[in-house]
């Protein structure tokens, strides 16, 4: 079985500083002018609160860096982008910087985010005759490759008693699964939020399983290993960054769900169902980090969904931000 999809297009920028100087060309000290930070974020995220507030911009300015979002469906794709050298930064659920370890992109966890327990799930049509995860053998599941929704799907089949040979996964991304979803080209849907508050607000959808009785990773953040190397400022800024406005949505969430639905173009009850639904407080990566995300690699080797072991700690770089509360 194929462990990733193909690898983007490389995404190409070029970022070049020099400044002419009585007819003579100077290279400009690095500290001279703004470098940027390419983040990559996607709908369901902290990122997205920061992009809407425009605090990273206000947290990084001091230290002189600009900030350029690019916006992704998945974390398989943004992982790909900074595989590309496409982004410095970005945010995804646990399994998809398993599959990119895999794949030997050259990243590093900088960060974790506790991972919630209804915020993602498996689910039907209301009028579906599948009740039970055992009911799935054989049915076809819509699904993103290599996602958190992924881990959350081979996890509840193992406890049932059933492998991905027993099923019919469909892989695709978000937007084509709740068009497959919705047409009954697919029996069950398994996504995150905001995809799964969606369904629930505007489909007659029955929940048949989330991550309330199996274990439920960490997200991690992550960045570029050169980047990271060549700016711990920047990134040390960013986690604090988001340390904070995750205690800031914690108790203000009705004020952040109104932020972000207009930029997101989703109904106002959707994001605050998903906000309400999401633990936040970024830690470095600590050792029970590492250890529960070495236990979502070491499974999906074992579904054989990547061809070699992957050891997690080779990859995990210590951030060294303010853990403080902040008003």
């Amino acid at each position: 079985m194929a462990y990733l999809t193909p690898w983007l297009r490389r995404i190409t920028t070029a970022l070049s500083a020099s400044t002419l100087l009585a007819g003579i060309t100077l290279t400009a000290p690095a500290h001279a002018a703004d470098q940027t930070i390419r983040v990559g974020f996607q709908k369901a995220g902290l990122l997205a609160v920061l992009k809407a507030q425009g605090s990273l911009e206000k947290k990084l300015a001091p230290l002189g860096y600009k900030v350029e979002w690019k916006e992704f469906p998945a974390g398989p794709q943004l992982l790909e982008a900074l595989n590309a050298n496409g982004i410095d930064f970005g945010y995804t659920g646990a399994p998809p910087a398993v599959f990119a370890q895999a794949a030997k992109t050259d990243f590093v966890y900088v960060g974790a985010e506790p991972g919630g327990k209804s915020n993602e799930a498996l689910f039907v049509l209301d009028n579906s005759s599948v009740r039970t995860v055992s009911d799935l053998k054989g049915k076809r599941i819509a699904v993103q490759k290599g996602s958190s929704s992924n881990y959350l799907l081979v996890q509840l089949l193992k406890k049932n008693g059933l492998s991905f040979a027993d099923i019919q996964p469909i892989y695709l991304p978000p937007a084509d699964a709740r068009a497959a979803f919705e047409s009954g080209k697919v029996d069950a849907w398994v996504v995150w939020d905001p995809y799964y508050a969606l369904a629930q607000q505007s489909l007659k959808v029955r929940t048949v399983a989330d991550y309330e009785n199996v274990p439920s990773p960490f997200n991690f953040y992550e960045a570029s290993r050169r980047f990271t190397e060549a700016n711990p400022k920047a990134i040390n800024a960013v986690l604090e960054q988001l340390r904070a406005t995750g205690q800031w949505v914690v108790k203000n969430p009705s004020e952040t769900a109104a932020l972000l639905a207009p930029s997101l173009g989703l109904p106002l009850p959707v994001v605050e169902t998903w906000l309400k639904r999401v633990p936040y407080g970024v830690t470095p990566i600590t050792p029970e980090v590492v250890a529960s995300q070495q236990r979502v690699a070491d499974l999906f080797h074992e579904q054989k969904l990547i061809p070699t072991p992957v050891v997690v700690s080779q990859n995990v770089w210590q951030a060294n931000f303010s853990l403080a509360a902040t008003n």
